[in-house]
């Protein structure tokens, strides 16, 4: 394997999303991932469909589209973590790693001698991780956390969504599990700032990541709007709090974002609209004045922008370097060329599928470029594998193992 990360192997005891995929970020930046899995069940999202992946005579496997998501660059390793001979093997396992990620419930692991504190007398310069809804401490660390809870309770709910008291009013929850996804990235940051520190000084942390916290975090300028100002943002629809107009129009034949982030743009804006004196009434000169007439600019906007379609308002803004751009189905955000030229779709060998589609990762290096070295694995696909090649155990042992159940092969 190369990539920066080649040097560093991860026991993921992780399931669902946060943590898988802060494993696969891992993965991907070349680390060695090796996913304990539960025998004859895996990962709770092997099952969350349909869809599910198709094999190649096109009939649907066990593997749902959720795992494929967050799966790739992995070793699937089944062991029975309740079964006292698996908890052996995983403390044996963590001896030979740097990293842990988990996200079961606060103290969930402890009955099992894989908390933080039991194994880092195992390994004293452990890197773990743990991922919860609420971190490791507080009145909430006992509670379980879902990315549509932590949504709501976090904030984001509370600026998402459509204003006023019509049917379509209301605060709805973004499209993607975004807290999950964004708590699996601070996850990355966490355990590759750990492990400088490890570099460093030879010590080993516990690094406690909780939903809420991050989708707190995340809140970024609606946050501060609220610290600064002691009034809490409210429901805007597409529109932006500090920036007009910046949000979603109706075209007569589809919807645009127009994202002008400053005067000079209004006034490029007005001059392909057709009007140009309205860059020029007071009231809208400046941005902060076309906050404050908001209401006053976003129905002359919304009246003549629809009187053209889509396609004219994207050429002619583009022409006049005005940010704009259509609201994408994702069937077209993948025929998009600029997606395309950035390789966001990459198909990868798969033991069952043939092929199997994944979205590429973001990350671009000059120098170590990420690597997709493998499909989201079966369940077991690697145990045999791992145990003999980590843990040296001969093929009459692991037979042994897995008669009693301990592993799956």
């Amino acid at each position: 394997m190369s990539g920066p990360l080649s040097h560093i192997r991860v026991l993921d005891l992780s399931r669902i999303l946060a943590g898988p995929w802060a494993s696969q970020t891992l993965g991907d930046l070349g680390a060695e991932i090796i996913k304990i899995e539960r025998p004859q069940v895996g990962d709770d999202t092997r099952q969350w469909g349909p869809p599910y992946i198709k094999d190649e005579d096109g009939n649907d496997t066990r593997d749902a589209a959720y795992y494929m998501s967050a799966n790739r660059n992995k070793r699937s390793v089944a062991i029975d973590m309740a079964a006292p001979d698996g908890q052996a093997l995983i403390r044996d396992l963590v001896a030979h790693c740097d990293v842990v990620i988990e996200n079961f419930k606060v103290g969930g692991l402890k009955k099992y001698g894989l908390d933080y504190d039991s194994l880092k007398k195992i390994k004293p310069d452990l890197v773990y991780c743990s991922i919860t809804g609420f971190g490791q401490t507080g009145p909430y660390a006992n509670r379980a956390g879902y990315d549509f809870l932590i949504q709501g309770m976090g904030g984001l709910m509370s600026v998402t969504g459509q204003p006023g008291n019509g049917p379509e009013a209301g605060p709805v929850k973004v499209g993607v599990a975004l807290s999950d996804v964004m708590t699996g990235l601070y996850a990355v940051i966490g355990v590759q700032a750990a492990l400088a520190h490890r570099d460093r000084t030879g010590e080993g942390q516990h690094v406690d990541l909780a939903l809420l916290d991050v989708q707190v975090a995340t809140l970024a300028n609606q946050a501060m709007n609220y610290l600064a100002s002691g009034n809490a943002p409210g429901l805007m629809g597409n529109a932006h709090p500090n920036i007009v107009p910046y949000q979603a129009f109706a075209t007569s034949d589809g919807h645009m974002i127009l994202a002008v982030g400053n005067d000079n743009q209004f006034a490029k804006f007005c001059k392909v609209a057709g009007m140009p004196e309205l860059a020029e009434d007071e009231r809208f000169t400046t941005n902060a004045s076309r906050v404050k007439y908001r209401d006053e600019l976003v129905p002359i906007l919304r009246e003549r922008i629809v009187k053209n379609e889509l396609d004219w308002w994207i050429s002619q803004l583009e022409t006049a370097h005005v940010p704009c751009g259509p609201i994408n189905t994702i069937d077209r955000v993948f025929a998009d060329p600029q997606v395309q030229a950035r390789d966001m779709k990459v198909d990868l060998d798969h033991p069952v599928a043939g092929k199997v589609p994944s979205v590429g990762s973001p990350l671009k290096f000059s120098n170590s470029p990420v690597e997709y070295r493998n499909a989201p694995p079966v369940l077991a696909a690697d145990t045999k594998d791992v145990l003999e090649s980590v843990l040296s155990l001969s093929e009459d042992e692991i037979t042994k193992l897995t008669e009693r159940g301990i592993v799956q092969q």
